[in-house]
């Protein structure tokens, strides 16, 4: 084991040696039984992982809303912000071809503007007062005065 390597990485990588030495011993009639159970392991090891960094971050949470500084639901994260700008712009490729292929240039252009749109809409929900909205006055408090 290298310094860099965890105990679990050490324990799978024997899974795997184990692994390929049963396949040459069994034959490549079982090698798709090998693999699956492999990879099973290995998933078994992703879903603890993500466990784990899902109860860290809900501890983090709670720990944050217990302090008092804001509530769960009310996170504007970087990330957030982030990954909905990466996913959009993964998902605009196949938009862009379907709609470019299908219909030429008012598919590409339908298909942009609902790129467009579902990010305005996602902007303006993150940040209430991006487009001129005010949260502090209702329209029936103006005929109050």
């Amino acid at each position: 084991m290298t310094s860099m390597e965890a105990p679990g990485d050490a324990e799978l990588k024997k899974e795997l040696d184990a692994t390929l030495h049963a396949r040459k011993e069994l034959g490549d009639e079982y090698e798709s039984a090998l693999v699956d159970s492999f990879l099973e392991k290995v998933e078994q090891r992703l879903d603890g992982a993500v466990d784990r960094r899902v109860r860290r971050q809900l501890a983090e949470q709670q720990m944050v809303v217990a302090r008092g500084a804001r509530s769960p639901g009310s996170s504007d994260s970087w990330g957030e912000r982030f990954g909905f700008g990466i996913v959009s712009l993964v998902l605009a490729v196949p938009l862009s071809a379907i709609g470019g292929g299908v219909a030429n240039l008012p598919g590409l252009l339908v298909a942009w503007g609902g790129i467009v749109g579902v990010n305005v809409v996602q902007a303006a929900r993150l940040s209430p007062n991006l487009f001129g909205r005010r949260k502090d006055k209702s329209p029936a408090s103006d005929w109050d005065e």
